[in-house]
């Protein structure tokens, strides 16, 4: 059971940036942004007011309970950390083939793992050390096919943009795994949207509104609020396949990771996008990378 549910989180991981690509072409990004989280949000407020007032009891999967001072706080920690991850990352996803980004997002556990040698002093083994090369060494090939489409990684902002949306996402994952062991994942699936949607506004308000007029001007499209919602489901069916007694979270990681395959198909034959070949072959050897880096980390 755990390993379809696995499947199925990533199917959805991979059509929520198809999803992002789709919304984001020749728009404007911080409304979008926006309208992404309220829904999120949107899916939450319900199931937590049904919980307050008692309508779903703790036993049922969707119980949302109630939390401390403290507990909000380190909640809102997070939702600042994934929507600077988040800014980045839809800036770099309209200027960018997703057939560029998505691959580079694939490397998350490659800068994880980097962050708890930095922070945690890890040490690495055998396994981890192949998979860290291997990542790398497929991670510079690809940085070099962007050569061919006009786009120069080193003097390109939005390349940059990535890989900070990248590492600032691991740094989330580091956080996660503090986080998620203290309090209820759906308190911090709900209140993670709610704080995300509050700290968008005055971002709105004061960086997209005042310049609206010069800017790529906004356009409403349905694939806008289905993006947060594939998020949530992705989320939430990943987390119930990790629940399962006998599932294999090395498995369930890597499998997650393959999610960069249908945003990758979809590049190419919706969106068009070139050295489609070249790129899958050094996507390849990321995910090949990253599947040995993740099956080393259970062995530590």
């Amino acid at each position: 059971m755990w390993f379809y549910l696995a499947l199925s989180s990533a199917l959805l991981l991979g059509v929520y940036d198809v999803f992002k690509k789709a919304s984001l072409n020749n728009n404007a990004v911080l409304p979008v942004l926006m309208i992404s989280i309220m829904s999120s949000a949107l899916l939450f407020i319900p199931l937590w007011l049904l919980s307050v007032n008692n309508y779903i009891t703790a036993e049922h999967e969707l119980f949302i309970p109630n939390i401390t001072i403290n507990e909000h706080l380190q909640i809102l920690l997070k939702s600042v950390i994934v929507l600077i991850s988040w800014i980045f990352s839809f800036f770099a996803l309209k200027h960018l083939p997703i057939t560029i980004v998505a691959p580079i997002r694939a490397t998350g556990p490659l800068w994880t793992l980097i962050g708890a040698i930095l922070i945690f002093s890890e040490q690495l083994n055998t396994y981890q050390w192949i998979g860290i090369i291997t990542t790398l060494s497929f991670f510079y090939l690809f940085s070099t096919t962007g050569k061919t489409e006009g786009i120069s990684f080193k003097n390109n902002k939005w390349f940059w943009f990535i890989i900070l949306a990248t590492i600032s996402g691991a740094a989330s994952g580091l956080y996660d795994k503090h986080l998620l062991h203290r309090v209820d994942r759906l308190a911090v699936q709900c209140w993670f949207s709610i704080y995300q949607t509050l700290l968008m506004i005055p971002i709105i308000l004061l960086l997209w509104w005042p310049n609206r007029k010069t800017s790529t001007p906004f356009s409403f499209r349905w694939t806008i609020p289905l993006i947060g919602i594939t998020l949530i489901l992705a989320d939430f069916i990943y987390f119930k396949a990790v629940s399962q007694s006998d599932a294999l979270i090395s498995v369930i990681s890597a499998i997650r990771r393959g999610g960069v395959i249908i945003a990758f198909t979809f590049g190419a034959i919706v969106f068009k996008e070139q050295n489609i070949k070249k790129k899958a072959y050094y996507l390849t050897g990321i995910l090949i990378g990253i599947a040995v880096l993740i099956y080393g980390s259970t062995l530590s």
